[in-house]
């Protein structure tokens, strides 16, 4: 108990310590001197008014928001029996994020409150649709695989609601990100007695909670009713994160790191092992967190310069290094590293009719797809009208509306495929079915390779930025392999880590973007949604280049794919030289993936989806599976890109976000259907 009580002191005097070191920073020149003398009632009246208008608001939301989503974190983790559980895994972040949005962009401006309560409502949602996807209390990393596929779905909606309701979103979008910049405490204070009752009672049923990490038939056996303390646990959870997103918005990973860390603790202090201790000190870690990252924020950057950085960026980037030690601490789960990657229906592999019909028809939809990304867009161009483009006899305007189409559904079409290609030979080999270049973490850091050479090399040509991007694919992709491997690759520990390496390329993109060109929102869009706005021939070249080498080398070893997907031995015991075509394929997808992220910048899905498409239309030989799947792939994103550029215009919507709204529901399928196999 002692110990208890002084692990918990030293936590409050650091928060107190961080505390007075933030009131400290700001843009304004009150120093620490001045608001020394302000603590002490001798302040003078600039001090006075830097403190009430900027630093107190500031660090009195950072203490409201890490208190919430501490606390929330711990709840959600011992309802799932998963540590792995948080608002951002369950997509609670996300959907309380969307509601919000939703409400603003049809022009209904709520007080707090109501504004607390679409939080809330939007929170439950997603957070009950993850956890009846994901089975409920599931100790499965598939919790967070579920989660993460709701979560990006639900921001690509809020992005998409941004666009299409620019003025009535105006100040979102940086919000979104989660910022603790706030111009008065009315949101704060409304919210804190939200925050304040919710803690209280779920701290009350921190006996329940005891009892129900036994599990259910022991829990039962000890008379707690089980449903009913599961589901008022997580209305109060959710009710925090909604009440944290209304004030500053989706602060990323607080809730996932906060209660890990207690629990680490739990060996000097046991008490702590106990809910109704857990639960307040995890809050208590959770001030820690935010205000931490705020603090090291501004001393690294300077405070002018961290007001462009949300908050929640920093705090992403510590929460993906703690979800890849959970992943690495986690056992191997039933199908580890034998689980085979999803051959298709072998019987339509033999149907030649089947083969060629889907032949057929792929190669008209091949064709069709571009010349209707040609005429489609913000001006409607006739088939004539293109005839005499390529004849060379059409007017300037036209002309130059068709010279800027043609490199933009190239880069998408040679993209798609690229993607597709590369998710065929990544599934193979890690012999997982959920496995694609985004979720492995190689989109995000080819993004980051590309993004950081841009911002430092402005006037970089079209290779040299294929080139960082294939540098930046190759080290993350090597980092999650790397990670991920331990007696063996465990495809769920790899997919879960690639997650956590995607959070984090993500953020790190965004870093590089507000403190280097805040106001270029194309460039923005661009790396981080997907698009091919203002894309060139020459940026479409190495892409084709690479698409035309790679994927006739990666056919070439279909038999070696087939085996792969197999297990362990038998490629061993026929003869393969397993890490040797093991590294020329991956490197291979690395370098597609990567070209591809060069073209049109980080797309999710289409590597998953392209190449579960083709083996249910071909079977799941590789020699058939390669070609139908780049196929599928070029139609894709070349009808998104279509879509895209068309359903809004003259506003456009980047083909990353469509594919991700198309991706999501058939990634949720995909899981539910080996859930349903195991």
């Amino acid at each position: 108990m002692l110990r208890t009580a002084a692990v918990t002191a030293g936590i409050a005097v650091l928060v107190a310590a961080l505390s007075a070191v933030h009131l400290t920073q700001g843009t304004s020149a009150t120093g620490v001197l001045d608001v020394l003398r302000a603590v002490l009632g001798q302040g003078d009246d600039g001090t006075l008014a830097v403190l009430a208008g900027s630093r107190v608001p500031r660090l009195l939301t950072a203490l409201l928001l890490g208190v919430a989503l501490g606390v929330a974190g711990a709840g959600m983790q011992s309802v799932a029996r998963n540590p792995l559980a948080s608002p951002d895994t369950l997509a609670v972040n996300a959907g309380a994020h969307l509601a919000v949005v939703a409400v603003a962009a049809f022009g209904v401006g709520l007080p707090t409150l109501p504004a607390g309560g679409v939080a809330f409502v939007g929170g439950l949602g997603a957070a009950a649709a993850v956890l009846g996807l994901s089975g409920g209390g599931s100790a499965s990393p598939r919790l967070v695989l579920v989660g993460s596929a709701v979560a990006l779905a639900l921001q690509s909606l809020a992005i998409l609601l941004l666009l299409l309701f620019e003025q009535e979103t105006t100040g979102l979008f940086a919000w979104g990100s989660g910022s603790l910049t706030v111009s008065d405490l009315d949101a704060t204070a409304r919210m804190t007695p939200v925050v304040v009752a919710a803690v209280v009672a779920l701290v009350a049923m921190g006996r329940s909670l005891d009892i129900l990490a036994l599990g259910d038939d022991n829990a039962t056996v000890l008379g707690l009713k089980v449903r009913r303390t599961r589901v008022g646990a997580v209305l109060l959870t959710v009710a925090l994160t909604g009440a944290a997103v209304t004030v500053a918005g989706p602060v990323g990973f607080v809730g996932l790191c906060a209660p890990v860390i207690t629990r680490l603790l739990v060996p000097l202090a046991p008490g702590l092992g106990r809910h109704r201790v857990l639960l307040p000190v995890s809050g208590l870690v959770g001030v820690l967190l935010v205000l931490g990252a705020d603090v090291l924020l501004r001393a690294a950057l300077g405070s002018a310069e961290a007001l462009r950085v949300p908050t929640g960026v920093t705090t992403t980037i510590v929460g993906a290094a703690v979800l890849i030690w959970l992943a690495r601490r986690g056992r191997p789960t039933r199908g580890g590293t034998g689980r085979q990657a999803p051959a298709g229906r072998v019987g339509v592999a033999g149907s030649r009719r089947r083969l060629v019909a889907v032949g057929v028809a792929l190669s008209a939809l091949l064709v069709a797809a571009p010349v209707v990304g040609l005429l489609l867009g913000d001006r409607l161009v006739l088939l004539g009208d293109l005839v005499n483009w390529f004849a060379g006899r059409t007017g300037t305007a036209l002309t130059f509306v068709l010279d800027q189409r043609l490199p933009r559904v190239l880069a998408a079409t040679a993209a798609g495929a690229a993607l597709a290609v590369s998710g065929c030979g990544i599934q193979s080999v890690s012999r997982n079915p959920l496995a694609e270049p985004g979720l492995l973490g190689i989109t995000a850091g080819a993004g980051v390779g590309a993004i950081t050479l841009i911002t430092f090399v402005p006037l970089a040509g079209a290779w040299q930025v294929a080139g960082a991007a294939g540098l930046g694919a190759m080290a993350a992709f090597g980092l999650v392999y790397g990670l991920a491997w331990r007696s063996g690759l465990a495809p769920d520990r790899l997919v879960v880590i690639g997650i956590a390496m995607w959070s984090g390329g993500m953020a790190l993109i965004t870093l590089l973007i507000v403190t280097s060109d805040p106001w270029n929102t194309a460039k923005a869009l661009t790396w981080l949604s997907g698009s091919t706005y203002g894309r060139t021939l020459e940026q479409v070249l190495p892409v084709a280049l690479a698409l035309a080498v790679l994927t006739p080398l990666l056919w070439a070893r279909h038999r070696e794919l087939d085996l792969h997907g197999l297990d362990e031995d038998t490629p061993r015991v026929l003869g393969v030289r397993v890490e040797r075509s093991r590294l020329v394929i991956l490197a291979a997808a690395g370098v597609l993936a990567a070209t591809a992220v060069s073209a049109i910048g980080v797309v999710a899905f289409v590597g998953l989806v392209a190449p579960h498409l083709a083996r249910s239309l071909v079977g799941g030989r590789h020699s058939r599976v390669i070609p139908v799947a780049a196929a599928i792939g070029a139609i894709l994103v070349s009808a998104a890109d279509t879509v895209g550029r068309t359903v809004i215009a003259p506003a456009q919507v980047p083909a990353g976000l469509v594919i991700a709204l198309v991706g999501t529901p058939y990634f949720v399928l995909v899981l539910w259907r080996t859930r349903e196999a195991r």
